[in-house]
Parts: C-alpha cells; sequence; structure tokens
C-alpha cells in the first residue's frame, strides 16, 4: 500500500507556506522603516484575514461547491486559543522584545519558534519522532541558527528582558502550531481569515491606543498584500501540512523560512552571499531531504473513530453514505471509522496519530 497523492503533496504546502512567509519577512523590514512596529503586525493579520474573507465571498458568489469542513461550535475554545497565542500575544511579546534587544541578537532567538513546535509536537502530544527525522530537523535548526549566529554573535551572549520576550513570542508560536494542529481537518481558509480579522483587530487598536500615528494609504495597501499572501496564504498551506503531516514536521519545514528571506533579501538589498547563508542552505537541504525521503512503514491499528474532514474514498474511507450527503469527491460529511488493522507507508496525519513503542 503506498501513500495518498495529497500525502505526497504535504511537503510542498509546508515548503510552500514557509516560502511565502520567509519572502515577506524583507518586504516587512522595508516597510519597518515608515510603519509602527506594532501597528504594521496589526495591519499583516488585518490584510491576511480581509483577503481571505474576499477569497471565501468570491468563491460563494461564482458558485463553487465547498468541500471542506466547517468549524463547529465545539472548535471555539481551540480557534480562540490560537488566537490568543498566535494572533495577539506572539506579534506583541515580539514586538516589545525587539524595542529592547538588538535586530541581530532578535534574528537568532527567532529560531527558537522551530524548536518549540517540534518539542512540543514531541514531548506534549506525543508525535512519533525517529532517529532520521530528528536529524532533518535538527539540521534545519542548524541551519537556522549559522544564519543568523555571526551577527548575533557580536552582539555578545547578554540575556536582557527583551530575549526573554522573544523567547516567550516563539513559545507562544509553538503552542499555536500545535493548538492549530487541532483544527487541521477544518477549512483552512476560515480558520487562516478569523484568526487574521480578530488578531490583527486587536493588535491595530493596541497600537492605535499607544500612540502609533495612522498610515498613510500606500502603506495600508502594501502591508495587506504582504500580509494576504505571508500571512493568510501562507497559514492556509501551514494548516494543510498539518494535516498531512503533523506538527512536528510541518514545523521542521517551516524552520527554512528564516533562509528563504535570507535568500531573497540578498537582491532586494544588494548584499552578497556569505559562508553563513551557503552553509545555512546545505544544512537545511540535508535536512528537508531527510524528512522527504521518509518511509515510516509499520503495522499499526486504528481505533474506531467518528470525525468530519475533507476526504476521498481511499483505503481509510470505505463507508456508507446516507441520502443527504454531498455528491461528487473529494467531499466533507461526519463520518464514522471503524477498528481496522494494517501496514503502510504513512505520516501522523489525522487517521495516524497513534503510539508507537520507541515514541
Amino acid at each position: 500500500m503506498t501513500r495518498t497523492k495529497h500525502d505526497y503533496n504535504a511537503p510542498v504546502l509546508a515548503l510552500s507556506s514557509a516560502f511565502l512567509f520567509g519572502a515577506s519577512t524583507p518586504i516587512a523590514k522595508l516597510l519597518l522603516g515608515i510603519t509602527d512596529p506594532l501597528l504594521l503586525a496589526g495591519l499583516l493579520y488585518l490584510g491576511s484575514g480581509a483577503g481571505l474573507a474576499l477569497v471565501a465571498t468570491g468563491r460563494r458568489s461564482l458558485g463553487l461547491r465547498r468541500s471542506e469542513a466547517p468549524l463547529r461550535r465545539r472548535d471555539l475554545p481551540w480557534l480562540g486559543a490560537i488566537v490568543l497565542f498566535g494572533g495577539i500575544l506572539g506579534p506583541a511579546l515580539l514586538m516589545c522584545g525587539l524595542t529592547l534587544t538588538p535586530a541581530s541578537r532578535g534574528a537568532l532567538l527567532l529560531n527558537i519558534e522551530g524548536l518549540a513546535t517540534m518539542t512540543i509536537a514531541w514531548v506534549v502530544f506525543r508525535e512519533n519522532v525517529d532517529r532520521r527525522i530528528f536529524l532533518g530537523a535538527m539540521a534545519i535548526l542548524a541551519g537556522a541558527v549559522l544564519l543568523s549566529w555571526p551577527e548575533a554573535a557580536r552582539a555578545g551572549p547578554q540575556l536582557s528582558w527583551g530575549s526573554v520576550l522573544i523567547v516567550l513570542a516563539c513559545v507562544s508560536w509553538g503552542i499555536d502550531n500545535n493548538l492549530t494542529r487541532k483544527l487541521s481537518a477544518a477549512d483552512p481558509l476560515q480558520i487562516a481569515m478569523i484568526k487574521g480579522l480578530v488578531a490583527g483587530a486587536v493588535n491595530l487598536a493596541l497600537a492605535l491606543a499607544g500612540g502609533a500615528p495612522a498610515p498613510g494609504l500606500r502603506t495600508v495597501a502594501a502591508a495587506a498584500a504582504v500580509g494576504f499572501f505571508g500571512y493568510g496564504v501562507s497559514l492556509v498551506f501551514f494548516v494543510l501540512g498539518l494535516r498531512h503531516l503533523g506538527a512536528a514536521r510541518t514545523g521542521a519545514y517551516f524552520s527554512t523560512a528564516p533562509f528563504i528571506g535570507a535568500a531573497l533579501a540578498l537582491p532586494l538589498f544588494g548584499e552578497t552571499p556569505t559562508l553563513a547563508l551557503i552553509g545555512a542552505a546545505l544544512l537545511m537541504g540535508i535536512g528537508v531531504y531527510l524528512h522527504v525521503a521518509e518511509a515510516h512503514d509499520h503495522e499499526h491499528l486504528h481505533e474506531p473513530l467518528e470525525h468530519e474532514h475533507r476526504h476521498v474514498h481511499d483505503i481509510h474511507h470505505q463507508h456508507e453514505h446516507t441520502s443527504d450527503a454531498p455528491a461528487g469527491e473529494p467531499h466533507s460529511h461526519g463520518h464514522r471509522h471503524p477498528r481496522l488493522l494494517h501496514k503502510h507507508p504513512h505520516y501522523p496525519d489525522l487517521h495516524h496519530r497513534h503510539e508507537h513503542e520507541h515514541a
């Protein structure tokens, strides 16, 4: 038995999420020169939510069939926690930390997000990790650290309150990434839209209440465009990655974002490649290869399960349909999985979050 087509696309989705977010970073740096940091964070999130709302409205206007499962009332506590940790606390802590910390040291500390995501996934949520995946994750993380270490080293090893706040921001995003996995069966566009609108409105209100000057229309338009692609579309891809890969692997792929941003900044700012950048590219390339070439295959047991998500009738979805079930595939409806014992290659996706003897 082999993985489905959707499984093979999962690493591409996770890397695309990292690419969009990483590409947005150097552009956001340009906007920081003319915009209050917390205000910019609000505009980026608000732009992502508003852009995705337009996409959702356009989809309904064109009569396009919705194949994703909608958020339900039982999902609201998880969604509220995601907005709080990832959309409000994370950006607020980061902006406050950056005001007290040199940018070089902040760049190094931001790499803790990937480590926090992987650690929480492995320790708290018991996602499976073998030696190959661990080495791949460490190679990606080492590349991210190497990328910012030369500048950070000149800043000295001092620990400041600014550094503490940035670390707390990274931990908040690590919590956010793992909690988002709980909702990864639902419509990723709806999740990202709500998160962007709520978090963006809160951050914007906090910035204006703190005396930040109102931005011009050009700044708003630029921030909205960057936010839509770098935060909105990126988050949609990230949620889909979580659905098929789990939090640890998706977080590892997303850790390539600092390298992507630095590589794109070279032509944008006229910088020349450094040995650190080349070394980071090699380490991250090795890490991504170790993950993409993963072949996790063993006999495993599926306990009976009832849930709702977008699916096709593959080996895990051989259920009966009622008269009101949506036609065509893929589609979404509540369905029950019977007890099943089988063996095939798999990731820790929605249907493979079982225990392992070596975990």
